[in-house]
């Protein structure tokens, strides 16, 4: 846990190893070339990088053993310190430097393991991350490096700030990793840890390979996009679809008419993986639960839950129990809705709305209620044109400059590289691979993968943050322009607020470094971004449309948008709670009850209790890639909604509202740049300018307390 950590995404007083100027530096430059860029950061006394990523399996086979060989040298020069001679930087220090180290390697190698054109790279690269990870659990057992932690504790050492929560927490994932155990019971934990390590690997490989093809006539296909089908046309009256595009799978949950349609590319989506990844899913359920009991906590849940705001699975169910009950009558009221328009549609007067319905009656309800066509928007928001009209809200109120630049070396060709520049100072603060569209063999949702993360290194510079946005919008037609929905659109800005939170950090230490927070808020700094696209204002400020640049959203639609929004909020929010309750449900089992749980059949029970009843013969749970990494947590989208909802009142209560310069800084200082360096709730608060709440969240999803 001391090392895997900081590989964790997708991520005291605070130490700024690279002090902000008070005043701008007239005439700042800002070059796309990355060696100025490189020259700059060093005049800052900071260090900029760009990945040496691999070229080949064998390559990045050599980079990960080579990285373990080090790393073990590094290791063993701590475990042979005498007590006399533990100091804070020879001890504490030094297995965060290591961890750094290592992750430089990791962090790469998992990116190409999702990312590669090379099918026999990604295979390889998924052999690698299984060593590093299996090398990471033996990590937290040797007992020569315990010994000299163990022995600069005992010290007593008066550390104040991020020195001393450095060492909290290293002394806290010795005791999670089970070092108060006799050495046959940490033998046991560590062997499990292992397995469990490479079971979760695999699931994630199986989702990333998963792939169906599915071919579809022009009349099974009525209801969707001319301009979709235009992409997906492969033959006279033959149109292609993959199950496993997110875009592909939302258009025709959305807009085919077809019931039959729907019912079919459902099925596949929700089959996807199932064969080997149920199997899987099984054993790693019945891995976690054993661990856990081994390390003396009830549940998996509450291991996870520990390091996390809610602190216990309880308390993590507790509250999605609580929105779903709140939920309940506009969740009620939105069915007879959607209901209504299906027996409508259908001439059957007892027609109900399934799983593969729903989507598409919700899209019918907008249409009807709210005059509002999602679709019709796509015009607005071309993919270089929105993206570059975000670059710019974001550079006015957090005051940075992003430029493009040329990579030395890029995975694919659509790959660009974007440098941020603190716009007052010039100070070098990063860098940003796009990585935005599918392709065979990708990572299939989105995500930000860090690559390098920012620290203060021993040279005395500070290692400025490198990052990549993996996403799968909307591939551009031949000769033609990606247009994103609305919906995309507020996906690019969440992905962008990670990618911010990577890049802005100041935190003295790796392990505290930007998205390196507890997962129930680590999305919270990134949903609140999503606030920006539903102002007039930072709309109006990119988003027209790309055949007459005179035409803007009209104010009308915006509002729209925002009751459709809001009137069937339930729908959303209900689907949401269904798999952090799937989630938690599969890990609140006792060893018994994890032996013999079907987990197909727990998720569909809770699924239909919360949501809808699931289709038959599928098993959505065996492609839910939440699953392997958020474990435990998915619960935290709802959390960290409820957190977002209150800090976005901080730019809503603001005089320039989401241009807001004050409010962006304070965001940018007090929650970007800070990471895990101070308790999140001291952030938070320190945010807000006082104690957080809940009532901003209800009254978003019209809850009375």
């Amino acid at each position: 846990m001391i090392f895997r950590a900081l590989l964790i995404v997708a991520v005291g007083v605070l130490v700024s190893c690279s002090s902000l100027k008070n005043s701008p530096v007239l005439g700042a430059k800002f070059s796309s070339k990355w060696a100025s860029f490189e020259s700059s950061a060093m005049d800052n006394n900071s260090i900029v990088s760009l990945p040496p990523f691999e070229r080949s399996p064998r390559a990045s086979q050599v980079a990960v053993d080579e990285a373990i060989r080090m790393a073990d040298f590094k290791l063993d020069a701590i475990g042979r310190l005498n007590p006399d001679e533990v100091t804070f930087d020879n001890t504490i220090v030094a297995l965060d430097d290591m961890a750094f180290d290592v992750s430089l390697v990791a962090n790469r190698t998992y990116m190409l393991k999702e990312t590669s054109e090379n099918a026999a790279h990604r295979k390889q690269a998924t052999e690698s991350i299984k060593k590093i990870d299996e090398w990471a659990v033996g990590l937290d057992y040797r007992e020569d490096v315990y010994r000299s932690v163990k022995a600069f504790a005992d010290s007593q050492p008066e550390l104040q700030g991020e020195d001393k929560r450095l060492l909290d927490q290293t002394l806290r994932d010795y005791r999670r990793a089970g070092l108060h155990l006799s050495k046959v019971e940490r033998d046991q934990v560590e062997k499990l840890r292992k397995e469990l390590s490479s079971a979760t690997t695999e699931f994630r490989t199986n989702i990333t390979n998963a792939k169906k093809s599915l071919k579809f006539s022009k009349s099974e296909l009525v209801g969707l996009p001319k301009a979709f089908l235009e992409q997906v046309k492969t033959g006279e009256d033959q149109y292609t679809l993959q199950a496993n595009v997110t875009f592909h799978y939302l258009n025709i949950l959305r807009s085919a008419k077809s019931e039959q349609t729907r019912i079919r590319f459902s099925a596949e989506r929700l089959k996807l993986a199932s064969d080997k990844n149920v199997p899987l899913l099984k054993k790693i359920i019945q891995l976690r639960a054993l661990i856990a009991n081994k390390l003396g906590y009830k549940t998996w849940a509450d291991y996870r839950c520990e390091v996390k705001m809610a602190g216990d699975g309880k308390t993590a169910s507790d509250f999605l129990m609580n929105l779903k009950r709140g939920l309940e009558p506009k969740w009620k009221a939105e069915m007879a809705a959607f209901t209504k328009i299906k027996r409508r549609e259908t001439k059957d007067s007892e027609a109900v709305v399934n799983m593969w319905d729903i989507f598409y009656y919700e899209n019918l309800y907008k249409k009807e209620r709210f005059s509002v066509d999602a679709e019709q928007l796509r015009v607005f928001f071309p993919y270089e044109q929105t993206l570059q009209g975000m670059f710019r809200v974001y550079e006015e109120i957090f005051r940075l400059k992003i430029v493009e630049a040329k990579p030395d070396y890029k995975w694919n060709n659509q790959v660009t590289l974007h440098l941020v520049y603190d716009s007052f100072s010039g100070e070098p603060l990063g860098a940003l691979y796009l990585d935005m569209f599918p392709r065979d063999g990708k990572f299939n949702h989105f995500a930000m993968f860090p690559l390098i993360s920012g620290k203060q290194l021993s040279s005395g510079h500070y290692q400025r943050p490198t990052v990549a946005l993996i996403c799968n919008f909307p591939n551009p037609g031949k000769d033609k322009t990606s247009l994103l929905s609305h919906d995309n659109v507020e996906t690019l800005f969440h992905e962008f607020g990670h990618a911010l939170h990577g890049i802005l950090t100041r935190t003295k230490y790796t392990r505290f470094a930007g998205t390196s927070v507890p997962r129930d808020f680590v999305e919270a700094p990134s949903q609140m971004l999503e606030n920006w696209i539903w102002d007039k204002r930072v709309l109006d400020s990119f988003a027209v449309d790309y055949r007459d640049s005179s035409k803007k959203i009209p104010q009308t639609v915006l509002d729209k948008l925002q009751e459709a929004k809001k009137g069937t909020i339930a729908r959303h929010y209900r689907r949401q709670l269904s798999y952090g309750l799937v989630d938690l449900g599969l890990h609140t089992l006792n060893v018994d009850e994890a032996k013999n749980v079907d987990p197909v059949k727990l998720s569909h029970q809770i699924t239909e209790d919360v949501y809808l009843k699931p289709q038959e013969n599928t098993s959505f749970v065996g492609y839910f890639g939440h699953l392997m990494g958020y474990d435990a947590g998915y619960y935290g989208y709802a959390w960290a909604d409820a957190i977002s909802a209150d800090m976005a009142t901080v730019f809503e209560d603001a005089p320039n509202r989401y241009y807001d310069k004050k409010a962006g800084m304070r965001l940018r200082r007090e929650i970007y740049e800070i990471g895990d360096s101070r308790d999140v709730n001291e952030s938070i608060e320190k945010f807000l300018g006082r104690p957080r709440s809940l009532e901003p969240f209800l009254k978003d999803l019209g809850i009375n307390k």
